[in-house]
């Protein structure tokens, strides 16, 4: 990862990272500052309320939003020197009941608690669909995050990212309107999980 990153800041473009745990992105966001190479961190996996100060505090972005406790924690702890934290709805949009995220009727009321904190700037949704093992067959859960995505531009300003699709899928959610992708198996092969 770090020669990723330095790779980049030689050619002048700045490296985002996606972590699913806040606790892994410290060690490499220590790595990375040693190093002195800029990069932007984007937290992409659920977000329990005891690491919302962390969170608030070491990320750029945090994907995972899916309920008002999160952002009254993340606005609370974002400090006053850093730029508002950005911040995308987390959807569940399969109703997959071992899927984090909030069901789509939730989205207008979890985004206006987002746009009234100054410390946090709404900028879109974010939703990983049903793991079929087909990846075509994702495309109507991307088709409807698209629709929500267009509904909720239609509400709120500033809103410029639909962030869905992954290393094997993410073709399809391009073509259904992703703004951002997340393909970090495809950059740096499985994730392997430390034990312990």
């Amino acid at each position: 990862m770090a020669e990723v990153a330095a790779l980049w800041a030689e050619r002048g473009e700045r490296a985002a990272f996606g972590e699913n745990y806040v606790q892994e992105a410290l060690a490499k966001q220590a790595e990375l500052t040693s190093l002195n190479v800029p990069a932007e961190w984007h937290l992409i996996g659920h977000l329990q309320s005891n690491k919302a100060r962390e969170a608030a505090q070491r990320f750029d972005w945090v994907q995972t939003v899916d309920r008002p406790k999160l952002v009254d924690a993340l606005a609370r702890h974002r400090p006053q020197t850093l730029a508002p934290l950005n911040v995308l709805i987390q959807v569940n949009v399969d109703d997959e009941a071992s899927k984090h995220g909030c069901r789509p009727e939730e989205i207008d009321a979890l985004a206006g608690a987002v746009a009234a904190q100054p410390r946090l700037r709404l900028r879109g949704l974010m939703a990983i669909p049903l793991p079929h093992p087909e990846p075509e067959a994702r495309r109507a859960a991307f088709r409807r995050m698209a629709g929500l995505f267009e509904r909720l531009q239609c509400r709120f300003d500033g809103i410029d990212t639909l962030s869905m699709g992954m290393s094997d899928d993410f073709e399809i959610a391009i073509e259904e309107g992703a703004t951002m992708v997340r393909v970090g198996s495809a950059l740096f092969g499985a994730r392997v999980r430390k034990a312990g």
